[in-house]
């Protein structure tokens, strides 16, 4: 080909590029991809599931609150999802002695679905289900909107405060994986762990001014960098992370097809170089699908596995994702497993000392 020819292509080539962002610009800002609508359903009615499981505890409480004397609500087991590190204790005791603990035992069933959901998706749960990475998205869409931008912060200092949450997860993992068997049974038994669903509860009902100062702070520094909590502290998403690394499917690029146009970059919430790489493999990947969205030539971007070309269908994600988990809480219930063995009789005996209550040594 001769250097007339060659600067001929590469000048149809910007044409065409520049007809495309035109045609972008118009569409795709009043025109979502219908998987983010799917995406965006899901964490709404995850979002109000969770909202709904909020209110049936806190009539459950109450009940013991009033000395009985107001209407008892079963104890909602989905509670137990907000128990992450008994779910992980309670997973642990599992692999060791092949039996499911009887207190809090949902929350083990949601915890492998999320688990495994990870490893299909990578850090799936966070962008699709996770209530907090819900409100941390819409803070954080809300801030971009107000100030057209969201706050970058420089590699050095994002990589520093990364590693908070894996400094927080090996200390969990260190203290839950150094337990014996008969350790990690007396505190998933012991009236502790019993009651830690009500403690949690406790600590919202009746927050301290620091604590809501301090959640008044994630907020606001989350409007300015999107999603701070789950990008720099949130432990239970570095471990979805690790798994998320593991997972054979990844987001690739077609180099050939690709414009460089970074639309991919620019709209990722983890703040991944996707124009740079030909695979996505990193731990803050959420497989939201919005790089994919973006993109303005056809098929550039797709979910494939690791070693083949054959691309997901961005549906079938949405799909394998609610299958993945309504698949494991079923199970729960089939097996009986779903339901916490603890008495109502129970509960009233610890509520009232439930604050004295301290960790099985």
């Amino acid at each position: 080909m001769s250097f007339s020819e060659d600067g001929y292509m590469m000048t149809e080539r910007k044409k065409q590029y520049i007809r495309t962002e035109n045609f972008f610009m118009q569409v795709y800002k009043h025109k979502p991809g219908t998987i983010q609508i799917y995406r965006k359903l899901f964490q709404i009615v995850f979002a109000i599931l969770c909202i709904w499981i909020g209110i049936e505890f806190h009539f459950f409480v109450r009940y013991f609150e009033t000395n009985g004397q107001s209407v008892f609500i079963s104890r909602p087991p989905g509670v137990d999802g907000f128990l992450p590190i008994s779910s992980l204790m309670n997973l642990f005791y599992f692999v060791q002695t092949g039996e499911i603990h009887p207190v809090h035992p949902a929350g083990l069933f949601i915890f492998l679905s999320i688990i495994v959901m990870s490893f299909a998706f990578g850090k799936s749960f966070c962008s699709w289900l996770c209530p907090v990475g819900f409100l941390s998205e819409f803070i954080g869409d809300q801030g971009k909107k107000f100030f057209k931008r969201n706050l970058r912060l420089p590699k050095w200092l994002d990589y520093i405060l990364r590693s908070i949450k894996y400094l927080l997860l090996a200390f969990f993992a260190f203290a839950i994986f150094s337990m014996s068997v008969i350790e990690l049974k007396a505190f998933l038994s012991s009236d502790y762990n019993v009651v830690a669903d009500i403690r949690m509860y406790d600590f919202f009902a009746q927050i301290t001014m620091f604590s809501l100062g301090v959640i008044l702070l994630l907020i606001v520094l989350s409007f300015f960098i999107r999603g701070f909590w789950c990008r720099f502290l949130c432990p239970y998403g570095a471990l979805l992370g690790i798994f998320g690394i593991l997972s054979p499917l990844k987001i690739k690029r077609n180099q050939d097809s690709c414009i460089n146009c970074a639309r991919c970059s620019k709209i990722c919430p983890a703040n991944i170089k996707v124009d740079k790489v030909k695979v996505v493999i990193s731990d803050e990947c959420t497989s939201c699908y919005q790089c994919i969205d973006v993109c303005p030539v056809q098929n550039t971007l797709e979910m494939k596995t690791v070693t083949g070309n054959r691309a997901l269908p961005k549906k079938a994600t949405a799909i394998i994702i609610i299958v993945i988990f309504l698949g494991f809480t079923g199970v729960g219930m089939l097996l009986g497993k779903w339901q916490n063995t603890v008495s109502k009789e129970k509960y009233k005996e610890l509520y009232p000392i439930r604050m004295g209550l301290q960790h099985v040594q």
